[in-house]
């Protein structure tokens, strides 16, 4: 892959008897978000703690903007900007110092820093409130906070660990709108885990990771393209009676609730018969189907397909 950013052979890591990372190859590009998806323990952030150097494989290499997280792990780790689940900030210091205190420990100099900040503050909409308490900021801006100071030394490289987790609908948005951007005016490749198929979908590829493994990947329509003709939306009542009826159908694979619709994901190419079947089996047994027609398939439909074996 041209301008390649991380390079990831056949890593693992385990704790104790536990397997969290199995052997895993990932390459991404500058230029390029890969979204990783998968269950609660699939590995995803063992996988960024081994990128950004946290951790030390048992086996396997990444190279981290050409450097090797093995033999050369401070060089690896300068490309780096990293943004983890839990915020990092210094709530007692000022927006300003906490930007200060990480550039410094980045090396920089004021001359460096100083107009970096400005710059940042002011794309991540925190340069009215620079004077704030971190403590005293909102968990949206904290996280916007996080993404300054992850960027304040230009990385090459940013790994993104569930940056939104805990935030509102909104605010999610509101984040990935500063993300977007920054591909445009650099060569910077993202690598974004995140539990939100929204997310997913604002990526360039996509990876599920399950049980530590990277089980599949490619572009969104690519993912769920092995589904079309394959998933029913059902709308009726009783719940339980709908779930055990279609459950106990030979055509179908798998029931899952969305709201008050159910998607039904059947075997290749038993989509009609298995409607005729459920209209009438759920009717016969007392139950009522409002509609019950073919959709297109969602990302949320391929991360329950992949995420159980």
């Amino acid at each position: 892959m041209a301008d390649t950013l991380i390079d990831a052979r056949s890593l693992y890591k385990s704790f104790g008897q536990t397997q969290a990372v199995t052997g895993i190859d990932l390459q991404v590009a500058a230029g390029e978000i890969y979204g990783l998806v998968g269950p609660d323990g699939a590995g995803k952030t063992t996988l960024m703690r081994l990128l950004c150097g946290a951790l030390t494989p048992d086996s396997g290499d990444a190279w981290i903007g050409g450097y090797s997280i093995r033999q050369q792990n401070d060089r690896a780790r300068e490309q780096i900007g990293y943004l983890a689940q839990r915020s990092s900030l210094y709530e007692e210091l000022t927006v300003e110092e906490n930007v200060r205190f990480f550039a410094e420990v980045r090396g920089l100099r004021p001359a460096q820093w100083f107009p970096r900040s400005q710059e940042l503050l002011q794309f991540v909409g925190l340069e009215p409130f620079r004077q704030r308490r971190a403590g005293q900021l909102s968990g949206g801006m904290k996280q916007k906070l996080g993404l300054a100071l992850a960027l304040i030394h230009k990385p090459r490289i940013l790994l993104l660990d569930e940056p939104t987790t805990g935030v509102d609908p909104v605010t999610r948005q509101d984040f990935w709108r500063l993300i977007l951007p920054l591909l445009r005016h650099s060569p910077l490749a993202v690598l974004a885990s995140t539990p939100y198929m929204d997310e997913a979908l604002r990526c360039t590829r996509i990876g599920f990771l399950r049980a530590g493994q990277l089980i599949r990947e490619g572009l969104p329509a690519a993912l769920r393209q092995p589904l079309h003709g394959r998933i029913l939306d059902l709308v009726g009542n009783p719940a339980a009676l709908i779930t055990a009826i279609a459950r106990a159908d030979p055509g179908v694979e798998t029931v899952d609730r969305f709201g008050s619709h159910f998607h039904v994901r059947v075997a290749p190419g038993e989509a009609d018969a298995v409607c005729r079947r459920l209209v009438e089996s759920i009717r016969s047994a007392g139950g009522r189907v409002d509609s019950l027609v073919p959709v297109e398939p969602q990302l949320e439909d391929v991360f329950l397909e992949l995420a159980t074996p």
